[in-house]
C-alpha cells in the first residue's frame, strides 16, 4: 500500500487519513503550520508523524495530499521540491489540476481527489466518507491508484476534465450550502406565526428526508409534489399574496423556485401546457408593493 502524508490537517485531511489508515493505507506524515491539529491526526493514526516542514511530509510519502484551504494550494505545492517519481494531490471541488503545475513541471504526478460531501465537524466527515463520490482529475499511473484509493473508502468515483471543475463545484454548492438556505427561508415563515426556528426546522426535518428518499427511490421527475405537481394555482396564488404581506425579502426566491419547478412538473406529466403558462404568468407577475 501506499505511504500517504498530509499537509494539513483540518477535518477533510484528518477524516481521509483515519479511514484510509483504517482501510490498510500508512499514512507517515503530517505538517499543519497549527500543531494542536496535526497533534490531533497523529493521536488517531498511530503510524503517523507530525513534520516541522511540508517538504519532509512530501519526502516521507509516496502519494502527498494537500488538505490546506484552497486559497493556499498553490503555493504550498510550489514551495516543495518535487521530483519524479512523488505524487501529489489535493481535495478542492473547484480547482483543477492546474494549481499543482509547478510540480508536474517539476516531474511529479498531480492529481484531484475530492469528496462530494459536507464537512461540517470532524466525527461527522468520517461518519459521511463512506457511500460518497469522489471526483478525480488525473493521469496514470496515479489515477488508477485514487480509484482504487475512492473504492477503498467504500465511495463511487467520477473521473472529470478540468474544465469540468466550476460547473461541478456550483451544482454541489445547489446541493449543499444552498440547502442550508432554503431551510433558513422556511424556517423564516415559521417565526411569522410564532414558531421559533429550532423547532421550525426539527418539525421540517422528517420532510426533507421524506423527499430525499423519494429522490433517491422514485428518481426525478416522478418524486416532485405540491402546488407546482399539481397545476393548483390556488394555492399559489395564496402563497405569493402571504410573502408579499409577511416576508417580502422571499418573493424573489420563491419565485425563481417556481418557475424553475414548472419544467420539472411537465416533465412529470401531471400538468400539461396551459396550466404550465398559467402558472409562469402567475408568477412572474406578482410583485412586492412599490414595484410595477
Amino acid at each position: 500500500m501506499l505511504k500517504l502524508g498530509f499537509i494539513g490537517a483540518g477535518k477533510v485531511g484528518t477524516a481521509l487519513a483515519v479511514l484510509l489508515n483504517r482501510k490498510g493505507y500508512t499514512v507517515a506524515a503530517v505538517y499543519d503550520q497549527s500543531h494542536e491539529p496535526a497533534e490531533r491526526l497523529k493521536a488517531l493514526v498511530d503510524t503517523c508523524r507530525v513534520m516541522t516542514t511540508s517538504q519532509q511530509v512530501a519526502d516521507a510519502s509516496d502519494l502527498t495530499f494537500i488538505t490546506t484551504p484552497d486559497a493556499f494550494i498553490e503555493s504550498v505545492a510550489s514551495r516543495i521540491k518535487w521530483t519524479p517519481g512523488y505524487n501529489v494531490v489535493h481535495c478542492s471541488g473547484a480547482d483543477s489540476t492546474a494549481i499543482l503545475n509547478k510540480a508536474r513541471q517539476q516531474g511529479a504526478s498531480v492529481g484531484v481527489f475530492h469528496p462530494l460531501q459536507t464537512f461540517a465537524g470532524l466525527q461527522q466527515a468520517i461518519e459521511n466518507i463512506p457511500g460518497t463520490t469522489f471526483a478525480i482529475e488525473s493521469e496514470e499511473p496515479l489515477l488508477s491508484k485514487l480509484k482504487e484509493m475512492a473504492v477503498a473508502l467504500g465511495g463511487n468515483f467520477i473521473q472529470l476534465k478540468a474544465s469540468d471543475k466550476v460547473a461541478y463545484h456550483a451544482a454541489a454548492v445547489f446541493a449543499s450550502n444552498y440547502l442550508v438556505t432554503l431551510v433558513k427561508m422556511s424556517s423564516d415563515l415559521w417565526r411569522t406565526f410564532s414558531i421559533p426556528s429550532d423547532q421550525a426546522i426539527k418539525a421540517l426535518l422528517p420532510l426533507m428526508r421524506g423527499t430525499l428518499h423519494n429522490i433517491e427511490t422514485i428518481g426525478l421527475p416522478q418524486c416532485l409534489t405540491g402546488p407546482i405537481a399539481r397545476g393548483d394555482t390556488g394555492t399559489i396564488q395564496k402563497h405569493l399574496n402571504d410573502i408579499v404581506d409577511k416576508t417580502p425579502a422571499l418573493l424573489n426566491s420563491y419565485k425563481e423556485l417556481g418557475l424553475q419547478t414548472i419544467p420539472i412538473a411537465l416533465a412529470k406529466g401531471s400538468i400539461d401546457k396551459k396550466q404550465a403558462r398559467e402558472m409562469e404568468t402567475l408568477i412572474k407577475n406578482t410583485y412586492t408593493r412599490g414595484m410595477p
